[in-house]
């Protein structure tokens, strides 16, 4: 299918593709803030860590200058202002009256860097201790945040990153809204041609996980529908080809009659309700399969003994059988308890039987038996008779389906596919086995009661 028939995009992939781009946008910036916020209080946390350390230091460095002088006066606080400096800090020593200490190299109150504290950056004050005395303390006044170049810088690769994620975040949201929409765009091609009359149209697309298994199990589908419809044709037209021929007899017949051409004596008469008997036969074959369709919905479970309600079976059936000249035999288990209609039941063995009786060859076997095995009670209807060849086995419980074998034999095909829907009702299973040339086996498996 051409590219043109299955567009890639439409108003799903445009949906999908905004809002994922929505989410991620979403995403990125909450990342974006949550990084910006969490690298500001990081820069502030190490900045104020970083100036309250060198307070201790220049704290130290003053006690260490005023214990050698022994005072105040004329302390050394050289080393306690190179420290300051160091930091960017402006530095005023105070003691412990709170006046302004004025030392050699600190001559004047907050010498240190002449810019600092111009731009109230921020102070701090360490106490001065000497032998667990305090005898003064300092402060520092800085300027201008040393974190804020750091910040410029850090926000910049911030921001840089959200870009490339947000970037990345569309491409991959592109991707996916394009494997998601482009499958179910196909999908919704391929159903509005089958609507239109392409039974041949089928998805056949190849997609991630659900999507995929979502394609095949349409194309499936689509297979399904056209046996259907194909089954309906033929249905139409085999239930034509049964109906046309006794209905032309009786037709014919009829005119005969009227006409006066031929006298209504016996054998006359005898004919055309033979005719007229194949009619009932064809439509009750039809109903048959329409209740069976329906059987899941109908059926009057009771308790019941499958042995003997098989044996109530063969004996109904057993005249048909011999009229056929089989051989009927029998091997029955004890009691096994089922929960079933007893009815359809009877109907689901009667057309195994029937089929015997119509396929199988004068002098050939019918045997019946019953067992349980496991949590399943067994009837098994096997014949001595010619065999389904093994490329007509898998459709023998298929609509209106007619062996090779079986096209000179009068029928519609309806017989063994009833009995399929029957046991599918009760919750069992049908299945048939067959050698040519040896006989068939067909096995119905019901679950036992309880």
């Amino acid at each position: 299918m051409t590219t043109d028939r299955h567009p890639r995009w439409g108003p799903l992939a445009w949906r999908l593709l905004a809002a994922f781009v929505l989410v991620a946008l979403s995403s990125v910036l909450v990342l974006t803030g949550a990084a910006l916020l969490g690298t500001d209080r990081g820069l502030a946390a190490a900045e104020r860590a970083g100036r309250e350390q060198a307070a201790g230091q220049v704290a130290a460095a003053a006690g260490a200058a005023y214990t050698r002088a022994g005072s105040w006066t004329g302390a050394d606080l050289d080393a306690a202002t190179a420290i300051a400096t160091g930091a960017g800090a402006r530095l005023v020593v105070r003691d412990t009256g709170g006046s302004p200490v004025t030392g050699r190299g600190h001559g004047m109150p907050g010498m240190g860097n002449p810019m600092a504290g111009a731009l109230g950056g921020g102070r701090v004050d360490a106490p001065v201790v000497v032998d667990g005395e305090t005898v003064g303390s300092v402060q520092l006044a800085f300027g201008t945040s040393t974190a804020s170049a750091a910040k410029d810088v850090a926000w910049g690769w911030i921001v840089l990153a959200a870009a490339v994620a947000l970037l990345l975040a569309v491409t991959a949201s592109w991707f996916v809204s394009r494997r998601i929409a482009a499958p179910l765009l196909r999908l919704t091609t391929t159903a509005k041609d089958i609507a239109a009359g392409d039974r041949s149209a089928r998805a056949r697309l190849r997609a991630p996980g659900e999507l995929g298994e979502l394609a095949d199990a349409f194309d499936h589908m689509a297979d399904q529908v056209t046996r259907a419809d194909r089954a309906r044709r033929n249905l139409t037209a085999d239930v034509a080809h049964e109906l046309r021929t006794p209905l032309a007899t009786l037709q014919a017949g009829l005119e005969e009659l009227r006409d006066g051409l031929e006298p209504p004596d016996v054998e006359r008469l005898t004919s055309l309700h033979d005719q007229a008997l194949r009619l009932g036969r064809v439509v009750q074959d039809l109903a048959d399969l329409t209740a069976a369709e329906d059987a899941a919905v109908s059926l009057r479970l009771t308790d019941l003994d499958l042995t003997a309600l098989i044996g109530e079976v063969v004996t109904a059936h057993s005249a048909r059988l011999r009229a056929a000249g089989l051989d009927v035999r029998t091997e029955l288990a004890g009691h096994i308890p089922v929960r079933a209609d007893p009815d359809r039941l009877h109907q689901a063995v009667g057309n195994l039987l029937g089929n015997a009786a119509r396929y199988a060859r004068p002098g050939d076997n019918v045997t019946i038996r019953t067992h349980s095995t496991g949590d399943n009670a067994t009837i098994e209807v096997s014949d001595t008779g010619p065999g389904i060849p093994a490329d007509e086995l898998p459709h023998v419980f298929e609509r209106l389906w007619r062996s090779r074998a079986g096209m000179s034999i009068a029928g519609a095909g309806i017989g063994l596919a009833v009995v399929r829907e029957l046991v599918t009702a009760h919750g069992g299973t049908v299945t048939a086995t067959s050698k040519p040339g040896g006989g068939s086996t067909f096995t119905i498996a019901l679950p036992l009661k309880g």
